[in-house]
């Protein structure tokens, strides 16, 4: 049987992994979620800086980093610098201080073009995902398991489905685009 929920989900993990992505990206705003895909090498194993230290954000320009194991300040200190998020740490101790310049204009244009892409990639496999529900339905009418009218109509309700989804992707586009120009 076609169930066009299933799809439906498939699109929302395609919206959640783009919104992790866009909240990853730097403002000029102090976000913990900036550090959220970096991985630092500790312990033999690749660990996420929230399970290293705890994160704060005392000033909006300012990201604080406690880290719990002073062995792992410089392993944390490269894996920032490593990043492409272009922050220099600063170390106090066990405290790691990320201050968040300011972004040029040139920064700005770069990240909207960025921002455009990583909707576009979303676009993409929403789109790919309606196509694999279209392709679902033309089988079971060819296994006569539906009839005509029954695909025609569940056609329309992913096409829906699909059409809500990218609505979304768009919106979260241009308000990351207006956070990023009104900073």
């Amino acid at each position: 049987m076609f169930d066009e929920k299933s799809y439906g989900l498939k699109m929302d993990k395609a919206i959640d992994v783009f919104s992790k992505e866009l909240s990853s990206l730097r403002t000029g705003r102090a976000n913990a979620a900036m550090l959220d895909l970096i991985k630092v090498d500790v312990y033999g194993q690749q660990m996420p800086i929230n399970q290293i230290g705890s994160i704060t954000t005392p000033e909006p320009r300012m990201i604080n980093i406690q880290v719990w194991d002073i062995n792992n300040v410089p392993l944390l200190d490269a894996a920032i610098k490593k990043s492409d998020l272009g922050l220099n740490p600063q170390i106090d101790g066990q405290l790691i201080r990320l201050p968040i310049p300011e972004l040029n204009e040139e920064r700005r244009s770069e990240l909207k073009k960025l921002i455009k892409s990583i909707g576009e990639k979303c676009k993409v496999s929403i789109r790919n995902i309606r196509r694999e529900a279209n392709e679902d339905l033309k089988k079971l009418l060819k296994s006569k398991e539906i009839s005509e009218d029954d695909e025609k109509s569940k056609e329309k309700i992913i096409q829906n489905i699909t059409d809500g989804h990218i609505k979304i992707v768009d919106e979260k586009v241009s308000s990351k685009e207006k956070e990023i120009m009104t900073i």
